[in-house]
Formats: structure tokens, sequence, C-alpha cells
């Protein structure tokens, strides 16, 4: 016997709604699904193996979105964080480059740090926990006076930062200057902003530190990077990678700043790479400058030493055969034999 009143009873279910499940418009479909690879799959092959689904299929339309703007001249900005170089990327980079893939680099002041290291010495990213006790942490000479000496002679010529900088790794010719984003950047005269907070970076506090040249080549810098900005309207992409804090606020003052002065800004793609999704980059990046109709944002979650090799081969690599998609219509069940 229920302790409810003879009113409150459970609801009866044989007059309930249903629908033949076939007629039922899903989200997910077979012909999305992965396939297996052979071992003699070539790198097509298993790009077109991958599913068609969520981070896979944002992928692909960030690599359209990449390729259209390159077929329309519009710039194609890549955004970096420090963690870029330490993955190892900058090879991957520069032949992105040299395809076009690549039109500017805008990066925040530790990319400065860790690209010279490596055209200098072939090697970067100290020990901080074995170095901070005794103070040494980020002291070493030579790349603290290159990047100050690159920012007073940039001051001096009324040039940014990011360029002052290539051309003093240029004049030394450094040995592993061929794994240099800011060398290679230099020599394609590809624009190479550099974004940095004063006293961030290890450079800030050497002896040959000049705050006043470090603001105004990196507000230099800032300004061109608006410019880019600018020409992004009407297919335009940019590419926030490895940065959760700085470039995120740099990228939305620049788009504040093209909009401020009239121009339009529209039909854009921007997307954020990082391992975990943080609040900036999904603001500032990916939902903000494209509201309003004014474009396609996009997240991709993950390791740079994944993804971006992925991206890259996405760009390069001719994905889908025509026989390939027929091929996945009928095991879909949409093609009859």
């Amino acid at each position: 016997m229920s302790i409810y009143e003879d009113d409150v009873r459970p609801l009866e279910l044989d007059r309930v709604n249903t629908y033949p499940l076939a007629s039922r418009p899903s989200k997910v479909t077979i012909k999305d699904f992965a396939r297996p690879i052979a071992e003699e799959s070539s790198l097509a092959d298993f790009l077109n193996s991958l599913p068609n689904i969520l981070a896979v299929r944002s992928l692909r339309e960030i690599a359209g979105s990449i390729r259209r703007a390159r077929e329309l001249g519009k710039p194609i900005i890549w955004g970096i964080g420090g963690h870029v170089v330490k993955t190892g990327m900058s090879p991957i980079i520069i032949d992105l480059m040299r395809r076009g893939f690549v039109t500017a680099i805008a990066a925040n002041g530790s990319v400065l740090v860790h690209d010279a290291e490596i055209a200098l010495v072939g090697s970067t990213s100290e020990d901080v926990d074995a170095s901070l006790g005794a103070g040494a942490f980020g002291a070493a000479d030579e790349t603290g006076m290159l990047l100050n000496n690159a920012a007073r002679a940039g001051a001096i010529s009324h040039t940014g930062l990011g360029e002052a900088l290539g051309r003093a790794l240029i004049e030394l010719d450094p040995p592993h200057k061929d794994f240099s984003l800011l060398c290679a950047a230099y020599n394609q005269r590809i624009p190479f902003t550099a974004h940095v907070t004063i006293g961030a970076d290890i450079a800030h506090f050497h002896p040959s530190a000049d705050g006043a040249a470090l603001g105004e080549t990196t507000h230099t810098d800032f300004r061109l990077l608006a410019e880019m900005v600018r020409r992004m309207d009407g297919g335009g992409v940019y590419l926030n990678i490895g940065s959760a804090v700085v470039l995120p606020e740099i990228f939305l003052k620049a788009v504040t700043l093209v909009r401020n002065l009239g121009h339009s800004l529209s039909d854009i793609t921007t997307a954020n790479f990082d391992f975990i999704q943080s609040y900036r980059p999904l603001t500032n990046v990916v939902r903000r400058p494209v509201a309003d109709g004014a474009g396609h944002g996009y997240s991709i979650t993950g390791h740079h030493e994944l993804t971006i090799p992925l991206l890259a081969a996405e760009l390069i690599c001719e994905r889908t055969s025509t026989s390939t998609q027929e091929e996945l219509d009928k095991e879909s069940g949409q093609i009859q034999e």
C-alpha cells in the first residue's frame, strides 16, 4: 500500500509516442567512423582513415580555411607561445612558411628566448627547479645581451622587436639558424611581431635591459600586428597556439583597434590550439572576434607535438579521393550495389 494519496500515482507510459529509428536524423553515422590502416598505408591513407567527428572535423575545417586564405592572399597569422618552440615544432612551421601557409607570426617573449637559444647553441629550456635556488635561472649572458641589444637597435631604427631580433641573429650567422623561426621569417620577409610583458622574460633583469627600448619596439609590433589583423577581412585566419594570456589579450585589442578605426573585419577564422582550453583563448580568440556572424572559431585540445604535425599534414596532403568517398558511402548504405 502506497503512503501517497490516491491522486498521486506514477505516470503511465502506454500513450508515449515513438517513431522508427531509421527516420531519425543522427549526428553520427558509420560513414564518419575511423577505418583501420595497413602497414603499407600512406600519410594520405592515414588522414583519410581518421573519424570525421569532433576535433578531426574541426581540424579539417581549419585546414580548409587556411588553404582558402592562401588562395585569396589573406593573412594566415600564427600566434605562438614558447612551448611551441620547446616541443620541436619550428621545422614544421618553417616548412609551412615556405609553402605559404604561414604569412605572419606573433610571439610572446618566451618565444624570443627559446628561439634565439636554439639558433645560437642548438638547445634551450633550462631546469628551473635546479637553478632557481641559486638565483641562476635565466642568467645566461648571451641570451640577455642579444635580446636587449636588439631592442635598443630596434628603437633607434624605429622597427619592431621581432624584426630587430631577427636581423641581429642573421648578422651573427648562428650555427643552428635553419631551426630558428626568427631567422626564417627575417629571410623570407614574413612579419614576426614580438609582444613582451616587462618583467615576464629572463632578459628583463639583465644589466643590459632597457625598458624604454623594449616598450617602444613591442608597441611598434602591436601596431604592425593590428595592420595584419586589418587585412584578415574577407578570409584571413588567426591561430593561437600555446599562449594562454598574453597573445589572446593582444589579439583582442588588435581586433578592437581595427574596428575602432572603421575597418570591416568579417569572414575570418580563429582557432585555439592548447593542452587545455583556458578562459582567455576561448573568449578572446575563439568567441568574441567572430561573434554576430563575423566568422568561425575553433578549439583544438591536445599536445602541440601531435596537433601541429596533424594540421600540417592536413594542409600538405590531398586527403580524400573520389574513390575513397564512394567506398565510405557504400559502407554507410547510401549507395546501393
